[in-house]
């Protein structure tokens, strides 16, 4: 019976994630109100991609960013700093992207998610949120994740998930302070013994769940 109850868990959550997946903009669909970001001195434009629908412009313009913002970290991990292999990471076909633009259609902020199965449930899983320096400390990051949560309910996503180094004191912080908690998948907790090993952590926070599927 418990085998049948988790085959049958699973097979939810693929086919809620199928069901995220189909939609190629769910940020216009769903929340159309959310597609500007007029605060704190700034004007700035957001859309949300799949992968295979961006530009080459577009999609070395995230790279840059991603790099600019996070080799230094990475180089300073076990894992090191590989751009091809982050670049191959960010082309994968399951890619959706939200943008930010400036008033002079240049990107200055984005955010790498998916829908996807963990631990048997749908979640949107957020590789990156990464924001140009001149315009962090202003909301917007906050705005971004705001944005993601949204979305990971509209789509019935159990959870948010992401993957933070422990160095990056302000993430840790940004997170924290969102009310991110560290995750049941993340590694220390498989390895309790050795957690100085593992120099990132997993976090995640719950989607509220609906009348409906708490019903089901």
């Amino acid at each position: 019976m418990a085998r049948k109850a988790e085959q049958l868990e699973l097979e939810d959550a693929l086919a809620v994630v199928k069901e995220a997946n189909s939609c190629a903009d769910p940020l216009t669909q769903h929340f159309a109100i959310f597609k500007k970001f007029t605060r704190n001195g700034l004007n700035l434009s957001l859309s949300c991609k799949k992968v295979t629908d961006m530009s080459e412009e577009e999609s070395n313009a995230m790279f840059e960013l991603v790099k600019g913002n996070m080799q230094e970290l990475y180089k300073k991990s076990a894992w090191g700093w590989d751009g091809k292999k982050k670049q191959g990471e960010m082309l994968e076909e399951n890619a959706r992207y939200l943008l930010v633009r400036d008033e002079q259609e240049n990107i200055v902020a984005m955010s790498h998610f998916r829908f996807d199965v963990d631990a048997d449930m749908g979640v949107l899983y957020c590789y990156e949120v990464q924001l140009l320096e001149h315009i962090r400390g202003k909301g917007l990051g906050k705005f971004m994740m705001q944005i993601l949560e949204l979305l990971a309910n509209k789509t019935q996503m159990r959870k948010v998930i992401l993957t933070v180094f422990k160095e990056n004191e302000k993430a840790n912080k940004f997170f924290t302070n969102l009310k991110y908690v560290v995750d049941e998948t993340s590694p220390q907790y498989d390895d309790p013994n050795n957690p100085q090993d593992y120099d990132y952590e997993i976090m995640s926070k719950m989607c509220k769940i609906s009348p409906t599927q708490a019903e089901e």
